[in-house]
């Protein structure tokens, strides 16, 4: 709400310099269509409030396995993390380090199963193998 009334109010400015003859048509045009344009939301902003719904999260850590690319795997599990309250709280949850659990989460990182299931856990998520498809014999 106060976004909305700080490009309201800068349109207002604007206008009068427009009136005052300091300011172009033009650039008063952009202002206005500015101010009626809603902010936008970063990417990863965005993503994590989505994967704050434990099945979005399962979804995109899915994808991210399916994939086989482990710095994506890590870059999955890192937004996941983020979306369930970041590294910081993972880390106490874990009884490890901030810093070593960084290191697991970075793209070079190559957690254990116990490790992996544990950050899974943390996020409400879990590991689960299932088939995929049937064999010809």
């Amino acid at each position: 709400m106060a976004n909305k009334r700080l490009r309201e109010e800068m349109f207002e400015t604007a206008r009068r310099l427009h009136d005052l003859g300091v300011m172009g048509a033009q650039t008063l045009r952009k202002l206005d269509a500015a101010r009626l344009r809603p902010p936008s939301v970063s990417y990863e902003r965005w993503l994590v409030g989505r994967l704050k719904d434990t099945a979005e999260a399962a979804a995109y850590v899915e994808a991210a396995i399916d994939e086989g690319d482990q710095p994506a795997l890590m870059m999955a599990l890192r937004h996941v993390v983020q979306a369930q309250g970041g590294v910081s709280r993972l880390a106490r949850k874990l009884k490890l380090t901030r810093e070593a659990t960084y290191r697991m989460l970075s793209a070079s990182g190559n957690p254990e199963l116990r490790s992996l299931t544990a950050i899974l856990d943390a996020a409400g998520l879990r590991l689960s193998v299932k088939p995929v498809g049937r064999r010809v014999a």
